[in-house]
């Protein structure tokens, strides 16, 4: 049950950001014995994929910090993190560890599908709720959004490791502010605009 917790927490981090959970589980996996990953993610683990992943996190840092640029990198990104959450929750859920459920090892694709709606969901929140705040601060909030965003990915894909448990609480609880921002966006936006009329 908990490396089901584990991924979930894992690919939810991936929906505001694809490469910090990857690079976590990689490099984890490569210089501790906190993630053992089965063979057949071998790959996240390799010096070369670690650098490109390394190299596509500093692009996605700096890009995400202008406004109108991260709507484009939003865009682009709606293929790239839902498929990073599905790699790292079944890559997570496969690991052979103690606590994985055999239905979901015996059954890998639901890792997969989970993952990839998962960080769907998150990352299609997160460009719902983008342009609204670039609007509202003429593109100033653009930096300081885009740096918890990045801050929550990292402290969410470690909590997913070393406290499954508590990143599914961070996950309820992303989950609520996230409505509550978009409840309360929409009203200001209704506001305005019947002022405005």
């Amino acid at each position: 049950m908990l490396a089901v917790l584990t991924g979930l927490g894992l690919s939810a981090a991936a929906g505001l950001n694809a490469y910090i959970p990857m690079l976590v589980v990689g490099l984890l996996d490569r210089h501790t014995d906190l993630v053992r990953l089965p063979a057949e993610f071998g790959w996240l683990t390799n010096g070369w994929v670690l650098a490109l992943l390394g190299v596509l996190l500093a692009a996605e840092v700096v890009l995400d910090k202008v406004a109108v640029v991260d709507s484009v990198n939003d865009a682009v990104q709606t293929f790239v993190r839902p498929a990073a959450g599905g790699a790292v929750f079944a890559a997570t859920d496969a690991a052979g560890r103690l606590d994985s459920s055999s239905f979901m090892t015996d059954h890998p694709w639901i890792g997969w599908v989970l993952g990839i709606v998962v960080a769907l969901v998150v990352h299609l929140t997160k460009t719902s709720i983008r342009p609204i705040v670039n609007a509202g601060t003429l593109g100033t909030g653009a930096p300081v959004v885009s740096m918890v965003e990045d801050t929550v990915s990292l402290g969410m894909s470690v909590l997913a490791i070393l406290a499954p448990v508590i990143a599914l609480i961070g996950v309820v609880m992303l989950a609520f502010v996230s409505f509550r921002m978009l409840r309360t966006l929409r009203r200001r936006r209704r506001r305005a605009e019947r002022s405005g009329a």
